[in-house]
């Protein structure tokens, strides 16, 4: 298999050589799927150069063009025509409650076309601010893409509104076509559907409008290029456009599958196809979960290593004599000339910023937005029609150049570092407190609803209000976080766990704060085996 598939399939590099946003994973669940008839979808933005912020844009006035940027390198593409009003957005969501995020699943590179006029990252992003719906966003994306050229490689959209969530899927048609092949299919109410870059739709109905549209030309460049041959009916746009491979089932779908196994029934049958070992035992585009979905659960999920299968990240010797579900890039290794891959989890390590976006039906929607490693950082609410970036995840706040003392996204990464050292007793308590809080949180959502929907008919105080909540809570845990920090160094410092009772730490009575209830837990087991197996002759007691 070539290395170069592998590590864009795996780590998302650009063939320029460019770590980017676009090794991502997104969950989606219908509304007839949650416990709260909300439209939910999540997305974490992992890269190795992607700095955590809350990206917003304001309507202003009005100028007849738009100068884009590419979003992962900051590289200038040229002007587009601006519309003429825009929405209010912050991150992944705008006003309307639309939310679109996605991943890449790189596919055919013959399809590039570098001379294009605006990217995936502008296409989501300059989408929110013209949109109102999911099917509206889809034509929009279309267009943009046909009309200046699409310049990056295949992606996967998960769009949302309050009524109807859709995966579309997207790539160009080479360097002689600026425009775009793609398919985009509705998500059945009462099931949930996954994309971890790795291209899902394969074939798909040709006469079904409502649930259903596709470029009319998406099977005739698979013809063109000898990759189909067949009847539109058996035309499968995963296969022909992303075809299967191990990087793409282990590395990707594997994230899906992990997903799939955690809220439905039955799913262990695809293990051999989540392992990379089985392409012909393919997974569903959705299924229907055993029970609904809450926003805290879908939270959860994309805290995932593997827990409780055969990639389970915590149990393996990789995982060091403290269970740190983390591996270090590059992805594969070579030892004796047999090639071996690292996991990648929906977890890691290099993630920017994530999010759970909830569209909520006669509610204002929720952006649940936090930094850094899903599993070590905590969401926090973001209302979609607050007017105000609060400060910790403002852009220019911080940069991945630039240590920020008021920046969100270099607090959660002070924690998750120290975290990783001693995962199964610093990271437990870095749990607790996201659980901690983000159980808070949920219920004081539920008490600002009840007071926007009392004045919901001035909608300037509704406003108002959930700007306050959105910034008031930022600066909440933001604080917390700060505090968390001071207090894992004093609890865990040189390899020790101070004892604590209910006044605190405990000290050795004689009031020199000196302690007096010291714990060394030691390593796990397996690291124990591991060291006497590799050094038992040398480090053997004899009595």
């Amino acid at each position: 298999m070539n290395k170069l598939l592998k590590t864009i399939a795996l780590v998302g590099a650009l063939i320029g050589g460019i770590a980017t946003a676009d090794a991502c994973t997104n969950f989606i669940v219908t509304r007839g799927a949650s416990t709260d008839g909300s439209n939910m979808v999540t997305y974490a933005a992992d890269s190795h150069q992607l700095y955590g912020s809350l990206y917003s844009h304001v309507p202003g006035k009005y100028t007849e063009w738009l100068d884009v940027t590419e979003w992962d390198t900051g590289r200038y593409l040229g002007k587009i025509r601006q519309a003429p009003y825009t929405y209010r957005t912050l991150g992944n969501s705008n006003e309307h409650s639309l939310f679109i995020t996605e991943t890449t699943f790189g596919g055919r590179p013959e399809l590039e076309y570098a001379n294009g006029g605006i990217d995936y990252g502008s296409l989501i992003y300059i989408t929110l601010q013209r949109a109102k719906t999911a099917r509206e966003a889809i034509d929009i994306i279309v267009d943009l893409a046909n009309t200046y050229g699409y310049c990056s490689s295949g992606e996967s959209f998960s769009l949302i509104d309050t009524e109807e969530a859709w995966i579309m899927e997207l790539i160009g048609k080479g360097p002689e076509d600026k425009g775009i092949v793609w398919v985009a299919r509705r998500i059945p109410d009462g099931y949930v559907s996954a994309h971890a870059n790795q291209a899902r739709i394969t074939t798909f109905p040709w006469d079904d409008p409502e649930n259903c549209i596709y470029a009319p030309d998406v099977a005739e460049v698979a013809r063109k290029f000898g990759w189909f041959s067949g009847e539109d009916k058996d035309f499968s746009f995963a296969d022909a456009y992303a075809p299967l491979d191990f990087g793409a089932m282990r590395g990707c779908e594997a994230r899906v599958w992990s997903f799939f196994r955690m809220v439905a029934n039955d799913m262990d049958k695809y293990e051999d196809y989540a392992m990379g070992h089985n392409k012909d035992n393919r997974m569903p585009l959705w299924v229907i979960p055993r029970e609904k979905v809450s926003p805290k659960m879908l939270m959860d999920a994309m805290r995932d290593h593997y827990e409780g299968t055969k990639m389970d990240m915590t149990t393996d010797i990789g995982a060091g004599g403290e269970g740190c579900p983390y591996r270090w890039r590059p992805m594969y290794f070579e030892v004796d000339g047999v090639e071996y891959c690292n996991e990648r989890a929906t977890a890691t390590q290099q993630t920017g910023f994530w999010l759970v976006g909830q569209a909520r039906p006669n509610k204002v929607g929720i952006l649940w937005f936090g930094t850094d490693d899903a599993a070590t950082s905590p969401l926090t609410p973001v209302y979609v029609t607050s007017t105000e970036v609060p400060k910790c995840f403002r852009e220019g706040n911080g940069s991945m150049l630039k240590y920020s003392d008021t920046s969100m996204f270099w607090i959660t990464n002070r924690v998750a570092q120290f975290a990783y050292l001693r995962y199964n007793s610093v990271g437990k308590t870095v749990r607790e407190y996201v659980d901690k809080w983000e159980n808070a949180m949920i219920e004081e959502v539920e008490k600002m609803d009840m007071a926007i929907a009392n004045v919901s008919y001035k909608e300037k105080k509704a406003r108002k209000l959930a700007t306050a909540f959105t910034v008031k809570s930022a600066e909440k845990v933001f604080n917390m976080w700060v505090e968390l920090d001071k207090y894992l160094m004093v609890k865990y410092i040189d390899g020790n766990i101070k004892g604590e009772d209910d006044k605190g730490f405990i000290d050795n009575g004689n009031g020199k704060d000196i302690p007096g209830k010291i714990l060394q837990p030691g390593y796990s087991g397996n690291w124990k085996r591991a060291v006497a197996a590799d050094k038992g002759e040398i480090l053997r007691v004899v009595k």
